[in-house]
């Protein structure tokens, strides 16, 4: 990737004439067959793009209740568009169509206009679970035409690549979409907002708003093709090392779905700092649990060490 860093054609992509921002969206477009791409620096900005093309202000957005887009985006879909969420339950990620659709507000001149509805898949919190595609595609038809469907990607390779579901059949069943090439795909930066041309074109104002377009940003771009260039079978090795690392901290391997392990351990910063001793970083993902994660970065050796340092863990539990 640095190579391909040092050697990249880059142009002004706020000009939209950077050739390696311009094949990497093209070539991201034609995986989902979708009309067009833009690249961003950040998966937080593509999500909140996504939001700001199917909302105005007062309206209400569907988001699940342990999503990324309400705990981790600082507020976003509020402070920058105006819109309230409303939150979902869902089964460990995976929601219930019917009783999703039933939160869509009635045409009311008292209530909010529900606009949009989030889907993130895989599910970070819900230790990396795949929402199926035929759950995704009941929801989008449980939804009326007034609600548009916005799928948070950023690890949906995992997903493509544990149940062998179509890029583009993803790409069919929602009118947005985000993926992360800085996620299992370990480039250094970059995700992509996906969709019709009309809304990317929309997207183009909204990034500029957000601060988001760059210059020869085909430095970075250039590193999501040599990943896609590499294909997603990687993965599978990524989803195999967590299931091992789940397995040696007393989980079901077969509840791992992609390269997400999430250990419930009482003191989630104590346990940090305990397996920090060890040589393994995790991070607290809530305070009673820590986070696991496998990727291209991560080999046999790396994994040998986290499940050593289980007992170490475990003993002090």
């Amino acid at each position: 990737m640095r190579r391909a860093m040092a050697t990249a054609v880059v142009g002004d992509d706020v000009f939209g004439d950077d050739p390696s921002v311009i094949a990497l969206e093209e070539r991201v477009a034609a995986l989902f067959e979708r009309e067009a791409a833009i690249y961003c620096p950040t998966g937080t900005m593509a999500n909140q793009i996504a939001i700001g093309l199917g909302v105005s202000p007062g309206d209400e957005i569907l988001m699940e209740e342990r999503s990324h887009t309400f705990h981790f985006e600082v507020g976003g879909a509020a402070r920058l568009w105006g819109a309230q969420p409303r939150l979902y339950p869902s089964a460990q990620g995976i929601p219930d169509p019917a009783a999703v659709a039933a939160l869509v507000r009635p045409d009311n001149v008292h209530l909010p206009r529900t606009r949009l509805c989030l889907v993130e898949n895989t599910h970070n919190v819900w230790g990396g679970r795949v929402v199926p595609i035929d759950v995704i595609g009941s929801l989008r038809r449980a939804l009326p035409e007034t609600v548009r469907l916005h799928l948070d990607g950023a690890r949906l390779w995992h997903a493509h690549v544990a149940t062998g579901t179509p890029l583009a059949a993803y790409g069919a069943v929602a009118q947005t979409l985000m993926v992360a090439l800085s996620k299992g795909l370990g480039c250094p930066a970059g995700s992509l907002v996906v969709g019709d041309k009309c809304d990317i074109a929309h997207a183009r104002r909204l990034r500029k708003l957000l601060g988001g377009g760059m210059r020869q940003v085909g430095v970075l771009a250039a590193t999501g093709m040599v990943a896609l260039d590499e294909g997603f079978e990687r993965l599978r090795d990524d989803h195999a090392r967590a299931r091992r690392i789940a397995e040696a901290y007393g989980l079901d391997p077969q509840t791992v779905d992609t390269n997400i392990v999430i250990i419930e351990v009482g003191d989630a910063t104590a346990a940090v700092a305990r397996l920090e001793e060890a040589g393994v970083r995790t991070v607290p993902i809530t305070a009673s649990a820590i986070r696991f994660v496998t990727h291209r970065d991560i080999h046999d050796r790396d994994v040998e060490r986290a499940c050593q340092a289980a007992a170490t863990l475990l003993g002090h539990a």
